[in-house]
């Protein structure tokens, strides 16, 4: 089955002469939950507003369920539904009257059980009919993703859905573009809470200085890209790494009294039992040991890092 969202080198450079995009290519499959990731002016928002239409590319194309965005703009269009970082909401009209007129703009006939459905998925429902001023930020934001289903859409682009909600909501949140996903949806979403893709994604995009250095099943990211770690907490204090040790590249912690050894998670031999054959080759007692393996995190900050030694565009296939 074909992509529902297809990118081909894409760019765009602004009037400026700023290059936003530097020829992306990215294939988003049907019913997937894509996130996005990359640091403040890396592209995200550029490339987002492209493919939902708000913004003119300079070179390249994209279709949407087999649409071109330029030459089907109407139908690509009606196919998707954007949650924008910013609020925007008339202030005296009414959650219900905010999606009904939403929904119509689209072309939409009335239809007040899937409306209503939205609204009780958004804890809405109880205020249908309270002036926006006086909704909570939590409340405009939840509106906001329900203006963008409000015409039933098959791609739905969250750009810092969360941003500014409480922990509870935004877990009850992460329930809800799940369903959304299973009932066939495509979810695209962009977010800084890196433990908002680790929980939902099924694959991570990472885009730096306008270019898509990286595209990947979340679990095999992990998997490749992930490290752990082996902290042993010795018996007595120690002031530098026994000189015998040095091919392990040990690290000194805890004020002496901890050796932090990094294994790929991936190699056929982790080199732990040798390291503590060694350990006790040289005399060194320990009297506990703890393993605690790379977050997503600790991946995304890798990857954007201009820092030798870290993971650079085209080191790894996405």
């Amino acid at each position: 089955m074909p992509p529902i969202i297809s990118v081909e080198k894409l760019s765009k450079t602004y009037a400026s002469g700023f290059q936003a995009l530097k020829s992306i290519d990215l294939a988003i499959e049907r019913g997937e939950i894509f996130a996005l990731l990359g640091p403040n002016g890396a592209g995200k928002t550029t490339l987002i507003g492209i493919i939902c239409g708000i913004v003119n590319p300079s070179a390249g194309r994209v279709t949407v369920d087999g649409h071109d965005i330029l030459r089907d703009y109407r139908a690509t269009r009606s196919l998707i539904g954007l949650v924008p970082q910013e609020l925007a909401n008339d202030p005296f009209s009414t959650p219900w009257q905010t999606v009904n007129f939403s929904r119509g703009l689209f072309g939409k006939p009335p239809n007040k059980p899937y409306l209503e459905k939205v609204l009780r998925q958004l804890s809405l429902w109880e205020k249908k009919d309270n002036a926006m001023r006086t909704l909570s930020g939590g409340m405009k934001r939840r509106l906001m993703i329900a203006k963008a289903l409000s015409h039933e859409p098959r791609v739905l682009f969250l750009d810092e859905p969360t941003a500014g909600v409480d922990v509870e909501l935004r877990k009850d949140m992460w329930a809800m573009v799940r369903a959304l996903r299973d009932s066939g949806v495509t979810i695209i979403l962009t977010t800084h809470y890196i433990e908002e893709a680790e929980e939902m994604a099924d694959r991570i995009g990472v885009i730096n200085k306008g270019e898509l250095i990286l595209v990947e099943n979340k679990t095999a990211l992990m998997r490749k890209l992930g490290r752990k770690q082996l902290t042993i907490e010795l018996r007595e204090p120690i002031a530098a790494v026994p000189p015998e040790l040095a091919a392990h590249r040990l690290e000194l912690a805890g004020r002496g009294h901890q050796l932090v050894y990094t294994y790929d998670t991936q190699s056929e031999h982790t080199g732990i039992t040798n390291l503590i054959d060694d350990l006790q080759r040289v005399g060194l007692r320990f009297r506990d040991l703890h393993t605690e393996e790379s977050s997503l995190e600790d991946i995304f900050v890798d990857l954007v890092s201009d820092k030798p030694g870290t993971h650079k565009p085209g080191t790894d296939e996405p």
